[in-house]
């Protein structure tokens, strides 16, 4: 007997195959939508539908919302909002955040949620903490409407130049790094908080930003199993959904050259391959420099998925990158089987987390 997400793919058209493989931010389906404010706002952000938000959200059927501080403003109009988006998307949405806690968090220390800044993950003392740490967290993404958290960081902080990680990592010693992503992990699931444990294969001893250019690790694989892939190894025994791999080449580890984000090297070979995850990959965001300033949002859609990734986080251009993978499978270049193979992965995922369950098959 077939699952619902079995059902569901075989009763999806190619477009909404495609639609599902991206995690995209509101603006990118309307623009001009950051005009749309209300009082408390003080950045601009899309903060309410409209009708050509509705519109596209129908077209382009994205798998799920990636919510950032400007979108995020009170309570009221956070569950509003992301209540209308589950209700205008026909398969349910990722509604994504980045909560890590400290110094990258949407909700907490915002007034107008009440709800006090946390502390930096480096200060968390044992696997307690950290399980309540991810207990809290999970509670209130939960309460609002979140279902999915672009978290726990696993990279370790071992080099002290690095400062895109630092202190959002739970130290540098990968066994007890570990424990802890695993028992926050376990907290984040206790309130069906879906877990993306990032930056795969670790971030933390690197130098340079991939926000802004390419980043090298100058470990080789050994190296790399024997120190930063230990946290992101007890996080897969702890049943993480995703991994998100990181756009760090691994100049010692693969023969491409290419940053791990588009390394089927990395992804197929690696993290599927050697260490044998089957769960959800996901890409760090490719509107990221080390991305845009080297490859255009089409062809970089359409690489991550021939590596193996399942979803697009964020292409620079969302409509190119839809367009561009979308005409990368009508013309041969990757088979349907390929996009099916993630869609089902993906629809899984949603699945297992009850998110498929409004979904009326004989209405479709």
């Amino acid at each position: 007997m077939k699952s619902r997400a079995e059902k569901l793919l075989g009763e999806m058209t190619l477009e909404e195959k495609v639609g599902q493989m991206f995690i995209i931010q509101p603006e990118a389906l309307d623009p001009d939508f950051r005009e749309y404010t209300i009082p408390e706002q003080k950045e601009g952000g899309t903060v309410m539908m409209n009708d050509t938000f509705r519109d596209k959200m129908k077209f382009y059927n994205p798998g799920g919302i990636l919510l950032f501080s400007p979108n995020i403003v009170t309570p009221e109009q956070t569950e509003k909002l992301i209540r209308d988006m589950q209700k205008e998307s026909r398969i349910p949405l990722f509604i994504s955040v980045d909560e890590e806690g400290g110094a990258v968090a949407r909700i907490s220390g915002k007034k107008s949620f009440g709800i006090p800044d946390l502390s930096t993950a480096s200060e968390v003392a044992d696997e307690k903490e950290a399980y309540e740490r991810g207990d809290y967290i999970g509670s209130y993404l939960k309460k609002y409407g979140f279902n999915c958290n672009f978290a726990p960081v696993a990279d370790l902080n071992t080099n002290p130049a690095n400062r895109v990680i630092g202190a959002r990592a739970f130290g540098k010693d990968p066994d007890k790094v570990g424990s802890l992503v695993a028992s926050e992990i376990e907290g984040f699931q206790k309130h069906q908080i879906i877990t993306a444990t990032k930056h795969f294969p670790g971030h933390g001893d690197t130098r340079g930003d991939t926000h802004h250019s390419t980043v090298y690790v100058t470990k080789n694989w050994q190296e790399l199993l024997d120190c930063e892939i230990i946290p992101f190894q007890k996080a897969m025994e702890a049943g993480t959904d995703m991994i998100m791999v990181a756009h760090i080449s691994a100049e010692n580890v693969t023969q491409d050259g290419l940053p791990a984000s588009l390394s089927k090297e990395m992804i197929t070979g690696k993290l599927r391959g050697d260490l044998g995850f089957q769960g959800v990959v996901v890409t760090d965001s490719m509107e990221m420099g080390a991305i845009e300033s080297n490859y255009d949002s089409a062809e970089a859609s359409i690489m991550t998925i021939e590596a193996g990734a399942d979803i697009v986080l964020m292409p620079q251009d969302y409509v190119a990158a839809y367009n561009g993978l979308l005409a990368a499978v009508q013309t041969g270049r990757i088979p349907v089987t390929r996009i099916d193979e993630s869609v089902l992965r993906i629809l899984n995922l949603k699945e297992k987390y009850g998110l498929l369950d409004p979904i009326n098959f004989s209405e479709r």
